[in-house]
């Protein structure tokens, strides 16, 4: 069953929790685009290591909870990593050096090192997705977004519906699978299942337009539940982000 998350209590009064969301994402945007300039593995590597460790201690993450969501992305870096080492280009170039050779399997030293630096890469990635979604509260990212970094209300805020509105569609497959088994029909997976989602996803939004029309949403000026703020905290991590940046590009070669 998918399920909206909610932050617990710790990470919501955690120095990465009070952060403007607006501010991590420009850093996550920043290390990001960073990382694109180097080939060498150790920058991201670096990124990655410094962001767990944020998100353990600045974020107050829970150990379990953070391993649970780079798991599956460390997993994939590795996959990727092994892909591209056996399967890369530079190992039909018979003048490279060789560094491994099993059997018909023959990689190279440029084939290695391109494959760790994508990997690395990838880890980098999903550690920064990672943290940043386990220390950002959905609804507080778009009042950001909006009072912050002006985005429109209308955009922003029926982006925030659409995200809250998605597990709704397991309870309609659920629901749809249910029905199949009551006709005597397969209860599994069936092309039938996408119509009758696209359906039901149609009527959602349909009727979630009307609630946010209903209630003026993108008329006029309007008041604030929750005012976001510029804190001394923003300026904190965006200075350190950048020092963090700036000394993990400094280790590659």
């Amino acid at each position: 069953m998918i399920a909206a998350r909610r932050l617990a209590a710790s990470e919501i009064t955690s120095p990465l929790g009070r952060t403007s969301p607006l501010i991590k994402l420009a850093v996550a945007i920043a290390w990001l685009v960073g990382l694109a300039f180097v080939v060498d593995p150790r920058p991201p590597l670096v990124l990655a290591g410094v962001v767990v460790a944020a998100g353990l201690t600045l974020g107050r993450v829970a150990p379990r909870r953070l391993l649970a969501a780079l798991a599956p992305l460390w997993l994939a870096a590795a996959g990727i990593a092994v892909f591209g080492a056996v399967f890369g280009a530079a190992n039909a170039d018979p003048s490279a050096a060789v560094a491994v050779h099993l059997g018909p399997v023959r990689i190279t030293d440029p084939a290695l090192a391109g494959a760790l630096a994508l990997g690395a890469r990838v880890i980098a990635i999903g550690a920064i997705g990672a943290v940043f979604g386990l220390t950002t509260d959905p609804t507080h990212l778009v009042d950001s977004l909006v009072q912050q970094g002006r985005l429109p209300e209308r955009f922003a805020y029926g982006a925030l519906a659409a995200y809250g509105a998605i597990p709704r569609f397991a309870a309609d497959l659920l629901t749809l699978r249910q029905a199949r088994r009551i006709r005597g029909l397969r209860g599994g997976w069936h092309p039938r299942l996408l119509v009758g989602l696209l359906v039901l996803a149609i009527r959602h939004a349909d009727r979630m337009a009307l609630a946010m029309d209903a209630r003026g949403f993108g008329i006029g000026p309007r008041s604030r539940f929750r005012v976001v703020r510029w804190g001394w905290i923003d300026a904190a991590v965006a200075v350190g982000a950048a020092v963090v940046l700036i000394a993990a590009l400094a280790t590659a070669r």
